[in-house]
């Protein structure tokens, strides 16, 4: 693995990474509080077929927080496409798990012709309709997720306690053994006193919650014309098979693909069975 970084929508800096493989490429986009290398298990049963690149999202990782604070979703897509440009990849394909899901598409929705062919996992995109207004000030009524990132635990005496602490309770407790492993390894900057603390501040993990409710890729899901596979657990009724059958219907080539038995961190859940439907899908 080789990694780089470009400057992002507004100035940000963006971590990039070259994980190789054989065949097409292929960039991915991890869920929103975590960071590139959690995906590594999928990509290990991805590097036959695809040569495989992903980043950091804002504020995700080892890139950096924006210094006007501005979360915006366009504005992460805008990184997207930067970092393609960066990679010099011309319609690659592309995966995208929850928040990755959404900037992939919101990429292809400003630049039309991005992508070859898209592979989301729960994207979250949803009808305007079943969204509260977003808040300022979120909280467990207005945003859960956003206030929940606010009462993160960000501090550990060691990697070690952080894993065990994660490893015992959910949700992170449903994640493969090498994805939380990657999760806790990349996710955390170590202290002198030999503590570690979290990359992903949860005011930047808020405010990317926050802005979920922001953004328009609804209402632009017919200019996207690549073929998109819309993925699902089907457990999480938030991206029931019937949700996710909604963004597909408003796709100009869009299909439903369900996977009994897994949740919203499907791609971390079994990143073997995810990586093989990728591949079915997209090539």
């Amino acid at each position: 693995m080789t990694n780089s970084y470009t400057i992002g929508a507004d100035g940000v800096s963006i971590a990039v990474y070259d994980f190789g493989g054989d065949g097409p490429d292929l960039l991915l986009a991890h869920a929103t509080g975590f960071h590139a290398h959690v995906l590594e298990p999928m990509i290990g049963h991805l590097l036959a077929s695809f040569h495989c690149y992903a980043f950091d999202a804002r504020g995700h990782g080892a890139s950096g927080v924006p210094d006007n604070g501005d979360f915006d979703w366009h504005r992460s897509a805008g990184d997207v496409l930067a970092v393609l440009d960066h990679l010099g990849l011309e319609r690659p394909y592309g995966f995208g798990h929850s928040a990755g899901g959404a900037l992939v598409l919101l990429a292809e929705e400003q630049v039309p012709g991005t992508w070859r062919a898209l592979y989301t996992y729960e994207p979250v995109i949803f009808h305007p309709g079943l969204l509260a207004p977003p808040s300022e000030a979120p909280t467990a009524a207005t945003n859960p997720l956003a206030a929940g990132a606010l009462r993160r635990r960000t501090d550990f005496p060691s990697r070690a306690d952080a894993f065990a602490n994660f490893a015992a309770k959910p949700p992170f407790s449903v994640l493969a053994p090498d994805a939380l492993r990657a999760y806790v390894e990349y996710g955390f900057v170590d202290r002198p006193d030999g503590s570690v603390t979290l990359a992903c501040r949860p005011e930047s993990e808020a405010a990317t919650y926050n802005n979920a409710q922001r953004h328009d890729a609804w209402s632009r899901l017919d200019q996207v014309t690549c073929p998109v596979t819309v993925a699902g657990g089907g457990l999480n009724p938030h991206f029931s098979p019937e949700v996710n059958q909604e963004v597909a219907d408003r796709l100009v080539d869009g299909r439903v693909a369900t996977f009994a038995g897994l949740g919203h961190f499907g791609p971390l859940e079994d990143p073997a069975r995810v990586a093989g439907a990728v591949i079915d899908a997209l090539r």
